[in-house]
C-alpha cells in the first residue's frame, strides 16, 4: 500500500519544506496539498484556520498518509494543537500531525549569539505569540522582538518581490523590526513563504545578522522523529515519489509551483470542504 508524507500548506510557501524533505529523505514517497484556492491563512481567525486545516488533514488521512506535516506557521500555530488533542484521540491512534513550530524553537536558541532574536511571520502566527512561547520553553533568558509582514505572501506568490516595490515592503518591515531591538543577531523567517525572500533580508541586514530558514532544520527534525519512531518509518513507502494537490486550478498551481521548486510539476485539483 502507498503511505506517502503529506506535506500540507495554504499555499505555495510549503514547498519550500518539500524541497528540503525530497533532498534528506529522496528515498520516501510525499503528497503535498496546497489549499490555494482559500490562502492566505494569516489573517484569518482561529477557528476558521482550524477547520480549513481539519480538512486537510482528513484528505491526507483518505489518501493513506500515516504521518502529516503541516509546513505552514498558521496552521501549525492556530490548529496543530486542537488537531492533535481533540481530533487524533478519537481516530487511528497510529497517526501523527507534526508542525513546523516546536522544531524550529529547538534549535533557534542555538544559533543567537546575543540571545535576542527577532521574527518575521505573518499575522496569525504572531498574534497566536506560539513562537515566544515555545522558544521560552528551550530557551527562557532569549529576548524576543517580532514583526507581522501581511504583504509578503501576496509579493512572493506574484513574483513581484524582487522588483523595486516589492524590496521597499520587505525593506521597511525588517528596519522597523530591527529598530526594537539593537542587538537581534539573528532573524528567524517564521512564514514558509519566506525563504524566497532570504537574499533580499540578507543584503539588508548585512552578514552581522544571520537569517535563518525552517526548511533544513524541519528535514533534520523529521529524520530524527523517523529514527526515534521505527514503527512509523516502516509504515512510510519508499518509492521516491511526489504526488501533488491543490485545491485550485491546477494549471495556475503548477505555473508558480515549479518556479518555487525550480522544476516542472504536475498537480491534480481536488475539493476539500
Amino acid at each position: 500500500m502507498n503511505n506517502p508524507i503529506g506535506v500540507f500548506d495554504s499555499g505555495y510557501g510549503g514547498l519550500t519544506i518539500l524541497a528540503d524533505l525530497q533532498k534528506k529523505l529522496p528515498d520516501y514517497d510525499f503528497l503535498y496539498l496546497g489549499d490555494n484556492a482559500r490562502a492566505p491563512y494569516g489573517s484569518r481567525s482561529f477557528d476558521v484556520v482550524y477547520e480549513f486545516t481539519l480538512e486537510a488533514v482528513k484528505f491526507l488521512f483518505s489518501q493513506g498518509c500515516e504521518l502529516i506535516i503541516l509546513a505552514c506557521n498558521t496552521a501549525s500555530a492556530k490548529a496543530l494543537r486542537n488537531i492533535q488533542q481533540n481530533y487524533l484521540t478519537t481516530i487511528d491512534s497510529n497517526k501523527r500531525v507534526l508542525g513546523v513550530i516546536r522544531p524550529t524553537s529547538e534549535i533557534i536558541g542555538k544559533i543567537t549569539q546575543s540571545n535576542h532574536i527577532g521574527i518575521l511571520a505573518t499575522e496569525g502566527t504572531i498574534k497566536s505569540d506560539s513562537y515566544r512561547l515555545e522558544i521560552a520553553k528551550f530557551f527562557p533568558e532569549i529576548e524576543i522582538s517580532q514583526k507581522s509582514c501581511p504583504m509578503w505572501v501576496p509579493l512572493i506568490e506574484n513574483h513581484v518581490y524582487d522588483q523595486v516595490g516589492g524590496k521597499w515592503f520587505i525593506e521597511q518591515d525588517v528596519m522597523k523590526l530591527l529598530a526594537k531591538d539593537p542587538e537581534i543577531d539573528t532573524l528567524l523567517l517564521g512564514c514558509t513563504h519566506y525563504p524566497i525572500v532570504a537574499e533580499i533580508i540578507t543584503e539588508i541586514v548585512g552578514e552581522d545578522i544571520q537569517v535563518v530558514t525552517q526548511g533544513e532544520i524541519i528535514a533534520n527534525s523529521l529524520v530524527d522523529y523517523l529514527d526515534r519512531h521505527p514503527s512509523m518509518d516502516e509504515v512510510c513507502s519508499k518509492n521516491g515519489i511526489t504526488t501533488y494537490f491543490t485545491t485550485e486550478t491546477s494549471s495556475d498551481f503548477d505555473k508558480k509551483a515549479s518556479k518555487f521548486l525550480q522544476k516542472e510539476i504536475v498537480s491534480k485539483h481536488v475539493v476539500i470542504s
